[in-house]
């Protein structure tokens, strides 16, 4: 299995865009993004979910050990299609990972991190 590397747009003053894809059952974790001082975090999960395709937004506070991530009602982030949802912890390295699908799951996530302005 490889990892999906991201690619990052940081262009904008107050906020920065990582992007995956594809994601896939065979190479189904992504690179972690690793951003210090952020502010909200949200995750877009886009493509073919594929027969029982899901995605899973994990955390790490080490980059080594995965857990999986919530959203605000601190219910488990698990995608089975097409969505956004905010990010609850706020933990240094974030990735995507699909944890179910076929040969025809092909996932694009994208995450959007808020910087905190510095006072």
């Amino acid at each position: 299995m490889a990892t999906v590397n991201y690619s990052l747009q940081d262009a904008w003053v107050g906020e920065a865009l990582y992007t995956w894809t594809p994601l896939t059952t065979t190479n189904a974790d992504g690179q972690p993004a690793q951003y210090q001082g952020a502010g909200d975090r949200v995750m877009q999960i886009t493509g073919t979910f594929g027969a029982g395709g899901t995605v899973l937004v994990q955390g790490s506070c080490d980059g080594t050990n995965w857990f999986g991530l919530n959203k605000p009602n601190s219910t488990a982030i698990s995608l089975t299609a097409a969505g956004l949802v905010e990010i609850l912890e706020n933990c240094p390295y974030i990735r995507p990972f699909v944890s179910a699908g076929d040969g025809t799951t092909s996932i694009t996530a994208i995450l959007a991190i808020r910087r905190n302005e510095r006072g």
